[in-house]
């Protein structure tokens, strides 16, 4: 007996967004950088910082189980989310927009790292449970990574810690570059 399963998930940065902002993405690309023209929130009220990068993981897969066996495919992507991310146009500049850019780039590089933990998983029919809990240690990853950068460059403040940052996330996506 063959049975069949589609599961799409598509779980995001940040918080749990409307499905309706899902269409409104734009996906990471090593040749194309951010631009405050790709920032089209509204600043949120009473915030300590000037700009703001909603971006994440998005991820989906089907398998098969026949005969106890497993097949898969899946994708991993990471996007960023204009209508959730926002500046302050008077206070913004290049060097910031490099800070969010980064904040981008940490999303690559667990999209990356998610990439190669499924292509090195072996699954048993227990598929979903199984995917689903790669995708929660990456995420789980992820936020904290993103919550230590803003803190040890105090959201940009600190410029050399802002460096040593932008070049270790830099270093990771060459390492992981076989899964990009």
């Amino acid at each position: 007996m063959q049975m069949k399963l589609i599961v799409t998930l598509f779980l995001l940065f940040s918080s749990l967004f409307p499905l309706e902002h899902s269409t409104d993405k734009i996906g990471w690309s090593e040749s194309e950088r951010l631009s405050w023209a790709d920032f089209q929130g509204r600043p949120t009220k009473g915030a300590g910082y000037v700009a703001s990068t909603s971006s994440g993981i998005s991820f989906s897969y089907s398998y098969k189980l026949k005969d106890e066996e497993v097949t898969y495919n899946y994708t991993v992507e990471s996007f960023f989310y204009p209508k959730e991310s926002w500046y302050k146009p008077e206070l913004v500049s290049a060097y910031i927009l490099d800070h969010e850019q980064t904040h981008f780039d940490i999303s690559e590089l667990h999209s990356r790292v998610l990439r190669k933990m499924i292509s090195e998983a072996s699954f048993s029919k227990n598929i979903k449970k199984e995917i689903e809990a790669l995708y929660q240690e990456v995420e789980k990853q992820r936020r904290i990574m993103q919550d230590r950068f803003d803190l040890e460059t105090e959201h940009s403040k600190i410029s050399e810690k802002e460096i040593q940052w932008e070049t270790f996330i830099a270093t990771q996506l060459k390492a992981y570059e076989r899964w990009k």
